[in-house]
């Protein structure tokens, strides 16, 4: 049996680990569009921007061992043209790679900006050559405007004022990230920004990128005020890296094309599954709720599943894990575990910040500052359709009531 894996990311190099241990001796392919073996990103948006961060990505494991221990054909720096579903092949460049079963672990790429292109200092971060130039340019001292306020560009903007660099981000939402964790939640982040030094420009979009010379000198905010820059960072989301799919007959979402799949990351099309960044899944824990998630441990729970199934599908069973994703911001851990899509947001502790929020009787996500220990406890609870009012009593609410 023939096993391709398209995307040398997290949950294809998950799907291939996952593959040998469940003793597929058959061929397996590892296909990936950037020319490096896979490597860890969220690192590039955090450590690696450090003033005193690792001087080099390394990847997850070196080629000698993917090659001669796990067994796998490589194919790096180019991406996969097309997916034939019928003839069971993948173009890659001028070749064709045969399949019985195909992972799609393609992720996804940053969403066009307009006005960026060809202007030098100005970037998006995706990949280890984006990190490595944003962290050229910090190390020059860069002054720095940051475009969207979401996670991995408030991770720039902590980077950047952790080494005194003038920072000012600009976001056109009312206040960061209140769209997918709550307006509570949002205040929260705003203050970090503004507590760090971090210049926050609240309701505003850019307007147009400046340059002299082919090189950014800043970014025109639309209410005419010009905020100067050596370094533009833009995080303003992705899109799933699936234009290669079409005409495939792999079904993709109507809205961003992502791949839509059944909860045992089978696409409906024999032998074709998917994994990661790229896939919308639904989850039974969560009233069978689409996902797409954009999260590390959803892509290597995914990735390991997608090749055990593409291997079994008679034993296939439905996911039904928790998400969960970290974000480091000035020397502070926000961390998030379910889903932000509920009835209600309950903040319960206003101190180092806690929030959960609701679902009819049942919590179904909880977002904390610096609390890693309370964070899992309340990721159990959710995994278990926790009670609502039971997951207050645990938070103190109860105790603070009966106190008050």
């Amino acid at each position: 049996m023939d096993l391709v894996v398209v995307g040398a990311s997290l949950a294809g190099l998950r799907a291939v680990e996952s593959a040998r241990r469940a003793g597929h001796t058959g061929s397996i392919t590892l296909i990936g569009a950037e020319p490096h073996l896979p490597y860890d990103r969220p690192p590039l948006s955090k450590a690696f921007l450090g003033a005193d961060g690792p001087t080099e990505i390394r990847p997850f494991r070196g080629e000698a061992e993917l090659r001669d221990e796990l067994g796998v054909r490589l194919l790096l720096g180019t991406p996969a043209q097309t997916l034939d579903t019928v003839a069971r092949e993948v173009s890659v460049g001028r070749r064709t790679v045969p399949y019985d079963s195909v992972i799609i672990a393609t992720g996804a790429s940053p969403r066009p900006f307009p006005g960026m292109s060809g202007i030098a200092g100005v970037h998006q971060l995706r990949t280890a050559d984006d990190a490595v130039a944003i962290r050229a340019a910090l190390d020059g001292g860069a002054r720095t405007v940051v475009v969207g306020a979401g996670f991995i560009g408030s991770e720039v903007a902590s980077a950047a004022r952790a080494r005194g660099h003038e920072v000012t981000v600009v976001e056109a939402a009312a206040l960061p990230l209140s769209r997918s964790i709550g307006v509570d939640a949002g205040t929260v982040c705003a203050d970090l920004h503004r507590t760090n030094g971090t210049d926050l420009r609240l309701g505003v979009g850019v307007a147009a990128i400046e340059s002299a010379d082919g090189r950014v000198t800043g970014v025109r905010l639309d209410d005419g005020t010009v905020v100067a820059a050596d370094l533009v960072v833009v995080g303003t989301g992705v899109a799933p890296a699936t234009g290669w799919l079409r005409g495939s007959g792999v079904p993709l979402h109507e809205r961003d094309g992502g791949v839509l799949c059944d909860e045992t990351l089978w696409t409906g099309v024999p032998g074709v599954y998917a994994a990661g960044d790229v896939a919308h899944v639904p989850n039974p824990l969560f009233d069978g709720d689409l996902m797409r998630l954009e999260h590390w441990t959803n892509a290597a729970e995914q990735g390991a599943a997608a090749a055990r199934h593409a291997l079994d599908p008679a034993g296939a069973r439905g996911l039904m894990s928790v998400p969960y994703f970290w974000s480091d911001w000035y020397g502070r851990r926000i961390q998030f575990v379910g889903t932000p899509d509920c009835d209600e947001v309950r903040v319960v502790d206003t101190d180092t910040f806690t929030a959960l929020y609701r679902r009819g009787d049942r919590i179904v996500g909880a977002l904390t500052v610096d609390r890693p220990r309370e964070v899992m406890k309340f990721r159990k609870r959710i995994a278990e359709r926790g009670d609502w009012s039971e997951a207050l009593t645990f938070a103190g609410v109860g105790k603070q009531e009966s106190a008050a």
